[in-house]
């Protein structure tokens, strides 16, 4: 699955106990050749560490540990490394496997717990800058998932739509002397607020700023006759089908997406400013953690490749030399970024990609303090 399948309901049901073990694994992958004839070699390695630990793991029974090395099998067969992104997570127990393929690198790791280990997920998602794309018209209503990556259909909650098809009726048209135009029928007002009403359904459950595409006068009546596109953050005036693809699609938006995230990142980098200057400021990674796990960050930026393999003594951060692993020392952390974005949503807090660089002069990322 890639990072826009990932809802919050889905999240809370990965990070549910369940029997041990529940197994996860993590890796590094590549896009494209030859890097990428590395990743089936690696992934071959860390499955028979997984295994290994199994089979070493008094904790696990024969039945228990037949189970999951089934349900890893098949998640390894089914994984295509042709949609190979940043970094590969497969998650298995004794009942299921799922796989997900995310835009952000993870460290190799393989976790025998009694929950999912989902801080990869979790930062993947945060970073992904997710949106809605509705494609608009009087007789379609297309949703897409937007990504960094681009778009893609979401066939959920009664989308695609498509109006009923109004045969003509030629008693009225004799009676009125005209047909009703295309966007001041009361057929079309109908269409528009059952769109209205799928379209409040998906923003309750998966919240993310929405783009609208379509005729103005199609964007107006969506408006007049319903709320849930009225605070879209991006509209594009053009006429779209029920056949618009994805890439043309995406091809209309990227004005309105720059402009998105040029302000977004404006507004990002003032509060940091603001709060600089007002002394409720923590920069550096050590700096942050501690504001975070104590849980008086209210916004957290971090560069967007910013990683750092760190080691945990006393309760505060020092980075690790280049061959630190958790297998040796099990106070190194590899993803302590990951971990950090993770701790830092659940407790409320928001967080922000920013460009690299942009805070090199705070230790690759910020935290604005609540108090």
């Amino acid at each position: 699955m890639d990072t826009d399948a990932l809802t919050p309901g889905l999240l809370q049901e990965l990070r549910a106990t369940r029997p041990y073990p529940a197994l996860s694994l993590t890796m590094p992958t590549h896009r494209r050749a030859p890097d990428n004839a590395q990743d089936a070699v690696r992934l071959r390695n860390l499955v028979a560490e997984a295994g290994n630990r199994l089979d070493a793991d008094p904790r696990v029974t024969h039945e228990a540990r037949t189970a999951v090395k089934a349900q890893l099998d098949r998640a390894v067969a089914e994984v295509d490394q042709r949609r190979a992104l940043e970094s590969l997570v497969i998650l298995a127990d004794t009942d299921e496997y799922q796989i997900w393929q995310l835009p952000r690198t993870a460290p190799e790791r393989v976790v025998l717990s009694d929950s999912y280990l989902t801080r990869n997920l979790v930062a993947a998602k945060a970073g992904a800058q997710l949106f809605w794309v509705l494609s608009l018209s009087a007789e379609h209503a297309t949703l897409f998932s937007g990504t960094n990556e681009g778009l893609r259909p979401e066939p959920r909650d009664g989308f695609p739509a498509t109006a009923p098809h109004e045969e003509p009726n030629p008693q009225r048209e004799e009676r009125i002397g005209d047909t009703p135009s295309t966007y001041s029928s009361e057929d079309a007002r109908n269409f528009m607020r059952a769109v209205d009403e799928k379209l409040r359904g998906v923003l309750a459950a998966d919240p993310r700023p929405l783009f609208l595409v379509g005729l103005a006068p199609a964007l107006s009546l969506l408006d007049e006759v319903g709320e849930s596109a009225k605070p879209a953050v991006g509209r594009v005036a053009k006429g779209t089908t029920a056949d618009t693809t994805a890439p043309e699609l995406a091809k209309e938006l990227e004005p309105a997406l720059r402009d998105w995230r040029k302000q977004a990142a404006a507004r990002i980098q003032d509060r940091l400013d603001q709060a600089h200057s007002g002394r409720s400021f923590a920069g550096g990674l050590d700096e942050v953690w501690l504001a975070v796990r104590e849980g008086r960050a209210g916004l957290v930026a971090v560069e967007e490749h910013f990683e750092q393999t760190v080691r945990v003594t006393e309760g505060h951060l020092e980075p690790a030399g280049a061959d630190a692993t958790p297998a040796g020392d099990p106070q190194v952390r590899e993803d302590i970024v990951d971990e950090l974005v993770e701790a830092a949503l659940d407790n409320g807090c928001e967080v922000a990609f920013v460009a690299d660089d942009s805070l090199a002069d705070h230790g690759r990322l910020a935290a604005v303090l609540r108090f």
